[in-house]
């Protein structure tokens, strides 16, 4: 927009004309914000509200993780995962800084919002009930397994139990019921770890790292990495490429086509192209209907009430779309502007269907610009990017394996990082069919990937129970993280020697090694 702007200077022909459209347009700006503030705040979801139905469906989610560990829940935790803490916390943050709910009760949202996510961690590491068939039938004393089975079982169901009425009293904005669990030892660190997990809810401990970075507005590489700087040169090389076009043509009613640039343009050409295509195709309805509004409709409107029943059922189609899944949330957005650009020409109703047309072809226009530019100057593949997320996974869980058990606030913290940027990645591959054929991967390669994603978001969840690793795990994990490339072939790992060596180590221990053994043959097979 200060592009667009800055393009306009010199049609201005006083400087008190400017700084009169400066301030009108500061009025333009901020009256729709406000306009939302006030409708949010009488008709609005509060912060509050939103945070603790999703604090309930975390809380419903470990706990149908407890009462039947199968590969439903396990999806629907691991998606939980996903999601992050961002804006968890953000909703927090809001609840506490405007003083929305009394001091006492926006702590222990606070601290529900870090335990839950504990707590989904710790149940996503729970074996499978075959996994668990297969470990005890390698043990030797059945009677012994039978009655730790049992002992784990009553756990669980008494776990689950507890979790469907913390999330039943979360959801109904009542105080966190009080843990009755015996503060015995439970059979493994898995269970101990859930038990800390909601005694954590009414008891709070402390959560907070230490040792945490603080958060920094520009990236950690913005000024050595090169990407940086030829991604602001090839968005540049696109805006001034619009400008000057309608500049040359003097067709300043095209001028969406620079907008364009600044909107569409993102890290990866996949995700460039992506964003494009939604636009393009948002771009499309929204001015066809409100093309078929200007022939139909507008002609016999008589009030501005009628164009604000309009405008109203024109934006609601847009809003709809906008509030679904994120992969195409971007195209209702795009769907509300072209309309209302359409329908909108001045201070009323207007039949001319010239403006509109040409602001609709402003934004095809940028888009074309935009995808010659991304894919011919430096076209950054998603399949680098995801590479790069892997390393950094990697390097998380190496430093989750070399925690100490008692580092939980650290642990919490790596774990988190580690979920964010394997989510990312994950986001990331689904795009690829959205780059040009010359960037996208072989197939196998593709699925390779998916495949060491899959390894290490298993890996993590069991890397964060409180246990003493083994140094030969940590060290090969730091192997794999310090090498160059990380989906690169690595050299051969030694291995445990026999099943006299697994004989000695416990579940969580041959857990870790079988998914680093699979994470080091698929990153050898690069």
């Amino acid at each position: 927009m200060i592009a667009f702007v800055m393009t306009l200077l010199s049609d201005i022909p006083l400087g008190e004309v400017a700084t009169r459209a400066l301030l009108y347009a500061w009025l333009m700006a901020v009256a729709p914000m406000m306009l939302i503030v006030g409708f949010n705040l009488f008709l609005g979801r509060t912060p509050q509200r939103v945070l603790r139905v999703s604090l309930s469906e975390r809380l419903l989610a470990a706990g149908d993780m407890l009462q039947r560990p199968d590969s439903a829940n396990r999806a629907r935790i691991h998606s939980l995962l996903k999601e992050g803490q961002t804006e968890h916390q953000q909703r927090a943050l809001f609840v506490r800084i405007f003083h929305l709910r009394p001091a006492a009760e926006a702590a222990e949202l606070d601290n529900a919002v870090i335990n839950s996510y504990r707590l989904l961690l710790a149940v996503s590491a729970l074996p499978t009930s075959i996994e668990n068939n297969d470990e005890n039938n390698n043990e030797n004393n059945n009677e012994n397994n039978d009655e730790n089975n049992n002992i784990v079982e009553a756990e669980r169901l008494a776990f689950s139990a507890y979790c469907a009425a913390t999330a039943q009293a979360i959801a109904a904005g009542n105080p966190i019921p009080a843990a009755e669990f015996s503060q015995e030892e439970s059979t493994g660190s898995d269970m101990r770890e859930i038990r800390d997990c909601l005694i954590a809810l009414t008891h709070p401990v402390n959560m907070k790292d230490p040792t945490a970075p603080k958060a920094t507005f520009f990236a950690a590489d913005a000024v050595t990495n090169p990407v940086h700087q030829r991604f602001a040169l090839k968005t540049t090389i696109a805006a001034f490429i619009c400008y000057l076009t309608y500049t040359a043509l003097d067709w300043q009613d095209i001028h969406t086509a620079m907008i364009t640039c600044y909107v569409a343009a993102l890290g990866t050409t996949g995700e460039t192209i992506h964003k494009l295509i939604l636009r393009i195709i948002g771009c499309l309805i929204g001015a066809a209907m409100g093309v078929l509004a200007i022939i139909f409709i507008i002609p016999h409107l008589n009030d501005v009430g009628e164009l604000m029943a309009l405008v109203f059922a024109g934006i609601l189609l847009a809003a709809w779309v906008s509030s679904g899944n994120e992969r195409i949330a971007y195209a209702g957005v795009q769907i509300g502007l072209a309309f209302l650009l359409t329908v909108l020409q001045g201070f009323g109703p207007s039949i001319d269907m010239g403006v509109a047309l040409d602001r609709v072809l402003g934004i095809l226009l940028g888009n074309l610009v935009v995808y010659v530019t991304f894919t011919l100057l430096w076209p950054v593949a998603i399949v680098d990017s995801v590479r790069q997320r892997i390393s950094r996974a990697l390097v998380g869980l190496t430093n989750l394996a070399a925690l100490p058990p008692d580092a939980r606030a650290s642990a919490l913290r790596e774990a988190t990082e580690v979920e964010a940027e394997l989510a990312s990645a994950q986001e990331e591959l689904v795009l690829i069919p959205f780059e040009p054929a010359q960037l996208r991967p072989a197939h196998e390669e593709r699925a390779r990937l998916k495949a060491i994603l899959t390894e290490m978001s298993v890996l993590c969840p069991v890397l964060f129970l409180p246990t003493e690793k083994k140094h030969g795990d940590v060290r090969r994990l730091r192997h794999l993280s310090v090498d160059s490339d990380a989906v690169s072939p690595s050299p051969e790992a030694k291995q445990p020697d026999g099943e006299s060596a697994r004989s000695h180590l416990s579940t969580i221990e041959l857990t870790i090694q079988r998914h680093i053994n699979r994470l080091e043959k698929l990153l050898r097979t690069g």
